[in-house]
């Protein structure tokens, strides 16, 4: 393949910019911010079942304190009657009258019990609230260092994205004043050849593998006519003769 010395320089430029352009890429894949959020998100997560537990925990436990409130009530409610019918002198024999007074005796030492399980779970519902406030706050302090984190992410991700607006316009327009033979065989190294399809010959050296030439090898490429486009007999990339080539 032959092209103009003029042309195959300017792939020296169109290198540049798509190295640019994979470096902009990478830099975007690869923003700290990323893994930020990640863990961020994580935590988040995790306290949001945490909080859900602990609201549905507290739920239950209210629920037990008003059966245990109303199975205190049922109990001073029977005991009221009874002593309500002793009170009256309603109850004739005396036998009933010592059973009425047995089971109001047990009515009370029942009432205290259950009262003593309502303070119990009272105590509970106070420790259920505490831990639901300090899950939801936590939560709430996680979904703010979230957003935060998303629009430092947002802010780094602008950046990027109009830095590569802008290099690839610049790209596009010295793409267009290369030949489209050249341009063809330059894109199909970059996609074998990890990204790089031109690369300048410095000091006897390949700028893409790094390999110096052999004196048989340079001999060769100096033999070559000015247009004829050389390539790295290592790496198969395009050679960039310049000045400082070494030749």
């Amino acid at each position: 393949m032959n092209a103009a010395p003029a042309d195959q320089i300017r792939l020296l430029d169109l290198q540049a910019l798509d190295s640019r352009l994979d470096q902009l890429a990478h830099r975007s894949s690869t923003l700290p911010e990323h893994a930020d959020i990640q863990q961020r998100s994580s935590d988040l997560t995790e306290l949001r079942s945490l909080t859900v537990a602990a609201e549905t925990q507290l739920s239950d436990t209210r629920r037990e304190l008003v059966k245990a409130e109303q199975d205190v009530d049922q109990v001073r409610t029977r005991a009221a009657r009874n002593q309500q019918r002793m009170d009256s002198g309603a109850v004739g024999s005396a036998k009933d009258l010592a059973n009425l007074q047995h089971e109001v005796g047990a009515l009370a030492k029942r009432q205290s019990d259950l009262e003593d399980v309502v303070l119990e779970i009272m105590e509970r519902v106070e420790t259920g609230q505490a831990r639901v406030s300090e899950m939801t706050a936590r939560r709430d302090d996680a979904q703010h260092s979230l957003a935060e984190a998303e629009t430092r992410r947002d802010a780094a991700q602008t950046e990027i994205d109009a830095e590569a607006e802008k290099v690839t316009r610049e790209r596009a327009a010295v793409a267009a004043v290369i030949p489209a033979d050249l341009l063809k065989l330059y894109t199909r190294l970059r996609e074998t050849q990890g990204g790089t399809g031109a690369a300048r010959l410095y000091q006897r050296r390949c700028e893409g593998c790094r390999v110096e030439f052999a004196t048989a090898d340079l001999r060769t490429i100096r033999a070559a006519a000015p247009d004829e486009v050389v390539r790295c007999e290592n790496c198969s990339r395009i050679l960039i003769r310049t000045a400082d080539s070494g030749l």
